[in-house]
């Protein structure tokens, strides 16, 4: 049987962002060209954080991330690699051995920065040299800037960690997201008349900044705006232990409990307060309501 030919964009791709994009679309116009396959590839976990020994919170979980290039950039398979073996591999041994030989790549599309292999050995340059001289296709994408500023990973970090999600969307090239399984809470919903679903943070991922989003959640029957509060809860929990991402559904009713559903943050209606009381905090987010069918109704018109 044939080995299935792929063009395969190179590197970690947290959050998917314009920068990423830049590659993922060029994936897909030589994959389409060369009649191959539009891939992409990926670490199972974040090479900076392995490199350094710095836990480095994620914009997206693994699963995430594979989505969003689907969804987004019309790639068909995104390959997880495990981090701990790529990096003990030589650099050269990934490009023929594991890229082309195993993986079947017929082209390949990298940043300019990306680094691979033994000690990072591999660069973009490297990268060209022996694809030509293997019979591979190479392209490497320059920097992207969205005003005046290069889109990275690390700054959107920076905007979601604020809460600044207006602006990280611009970067990102849409809106920033969390999924997770839905679990128990305090149904603090059906005091309100307004069903919740509480997710938690996932291991790895950064939380955004404590606050109430206007939000989309996607949902098995549909997408659904959603007042969201992130963070811990000061006027329920008392304890203010775990970090909780907890989507307040408008227009809705139904029993979430251990489905998946995704959260699409927009803006930030306000920072995470504790009220005098629930029928204080009841009314607050009835407010919220308001303002969050008027955000989407000039957004999304």
């Amino acid at each position: 049987m044939e080995k299935q030919r792929r063009v395969i964009a190179l590197g970690f791709f947290d959050g998917v962002h314009m920068g990423h994009g830049a590659l993922l679309r060029t994936v897909a116009e030589r994959a389409k060209a060369l009649d191959a396959l539009p891939c992409a590839f990926t670490f199972d976990h974040s090479p900076a954080a392995a490199v350094t020994g710095r836990a480095v919170p994620l914009l997206t979980s693994v699963e995430d991330r594979t989505r969003l290039m689907k969804e987004l950039y019309g790639i068909r398979e995104v390959i997880v690699a495990p981090f701990d073996r790529m990096r003990q591999m030589d650099w050269q041994d990934f490009v023929v051995q594991y890229l082309q030989q195993e993986l079947g790549a017929v082209h390949v599309v990298a940043g300019h920065d990306f680094h691979f292999g033994y000690r990072g050995e591999g660069d973009p340059r490297r990268l060209e040299e022996k694809c030509a001289g293997s019979g591979m296709g190479c392209d490497i994408i320059p920097k992207v800037e969205v005003d005046g500023v290069t889109v990275s990973s690390t700054y959107i970090r920076t905007l979601v960690g604020a809460g600044k999600m207006e602006r990280a969307r611009w970067f990102l090239g849409h809106p920033h997201v969390l999924s997770g399984p839905v679990v128990h809470g305090h149904e603090l919903g059906r005091t309100i008349g307004t069903p919740t679903a509480n997710l938690l943070v996932p291991e790895g991922v950064l939380s955004p900044g404590f606050g109430v989003y206007a939000t989309r959640v996607h949902l098995p029957d549909g997408v659904h705006l959603a007042v969201t509060n992130v963070g811990v809860r000061p006027t329920v929990n008392a304890d203010r232990t775990a970090v909780t991402v907890e989507p307040w559904i408008l227009d809705y009713s139904g029993d979430l409990y251990g489905q998946d559903v995704r959260v699409e943050f927009y803006t930030q209606l306000r920072p995470e307060r504790k009220f005098s009381g629930v029928q204080a905090l009841r009314d607050a987010i009835l407010e919220n309501a308001r303002q969050t069918r008027d955000y989407f109704k000039k957004t999304l018109r």
